[in-house]
């Protein structure tokens, strides 16, 4: 049955994309305001207890929800499958963007590669080039890889029903939502949400590592892993990074001018420059290794039916 929801899902959002900031971050991110107006007192209790608010009863509902309507009928424990992956993951939620970027570059309009990507990060990209642009859109596109499809698919498949789907995305919106700069001027409350992100993202994070590093450059991807992942800023996703820089033979990282100065990252990967070729090899990666897991998890429905 996970098989078949995760296939009807990805159909889903190809041919319908799903609003995400409307139907799903603008809601959560409405929630964790107001659970922080009403709970946030200044200890690091407060924030167990908000995180324990917004994400335990929808993820204990969505399992009850699933084994009550699998007893009533498996295709309505299916449907419920399918519409959680439909809210909780997706390609859509970031390949237009990239693919906006590529094509934008590919016809030399670089001011739009620039206003595009700048509003894709966050960040301003007057100052960057085309190599420049390239490698950060690739470096956005693998790390959005982990966060919309990778990771969830992962708990999705290790849980019962969709509460997998349901924890991570909950917790990863409020992770990213409830950031210490960001929340109202107090960093224990918005620690615990990061801390138990981490904590659910450990094992997530090493196998989009392992799945990039399988079908592209084995030996590079694991090397960069081994040596270079722990020098980002971020080391976790670091691990995502460096695996799939070695994994496609490209440089990722190193210095970009942002804003008036000079953002001096380390480098992450080995070989060529980022470009619109490479961006194209790293869609090519993430769709592989999409059907990697695919395949996975249907050799272990397989095996599951046979036993």
């Amino acid at each position: 049955m996970s098989f078949l929801s995760l296939i009807i899902a990805f159909l889903l959002e190809q041919l319908r994309p799903l609003p995400y900031q409307k139907f799903v971050a603008a809601p959560m991110h409405a929630l964790a305001d107001l659970a922080e107006s009403h709970i946030n007192a200044g200890g690091y209790r407060h924030g167990i207890i908000a995180w324990s608010v917004l994400v335990l009863p929808p993820t204990f509902l969505a399992l009850a929800l699933y084994f009550l309507l699998y007893r009533i009928s498996p295709i309505l424990a299916l449907l419920l499958n399918v519409g959680v992956l439909y809210l909780t993951m997706g390609f859509r939620q970031f390949s237009h963007r990239y693919t906006e970027i590529q094509l934008a570059l590919s016809e030399d309009n670089l001011e739009q590669a620039r206003s595009l990507l700048s509003e894709w990060r966050g960040s301003p990209a007057s100052r960057l080039g085309s190599a420049d642009i390239s490698r950060l859109a690739i470096e956005e596109a693998l790390a959005a890889s982990h966060r919309h499809v990778f990771a969830v698919l992962f708990w999705f498949v290790l849980l019962p029903g969709p509460c997998g789907a349901v924890l991570y995305r909950l917790s990863a919106l409020l992770a990213e939502y409830w950031r210490e700069p960001t929340a109202k001027g107090n960093c224990d409350f918005v620690r615990f949400s990061r801390q138990v992100f981490v904590i659910i993202d450990w094992f997530p994070i090493r196998a989009t590592a392992a799945a990039f590093a399988v079908v592209g450059d084995f030996e590079d991807a694991v090397y960069c892993w081994r040596t270079q992942s722990g020098q980002w800023p971020d080391s976790e996703l670091g691990i995502v990074l460096a695996s799939g820089a070695g994994a496609l033979g490209v440089q990722l990282g190193m210095p970009v001018m942002e804003g008036d100065g000079l953002n001096d990252r380390v480098e992450l990967g080995v070989g060529s420059q980022a470009s619109v070729e490479v961006m194209q090899s790293a869609v090519g990666l993430v769709w592989r290794a999409t059907v990697f897991w695919m395949l996975l998890l249907f050799l272990l429905g397989l095996a599951s039916l046979v036993g």
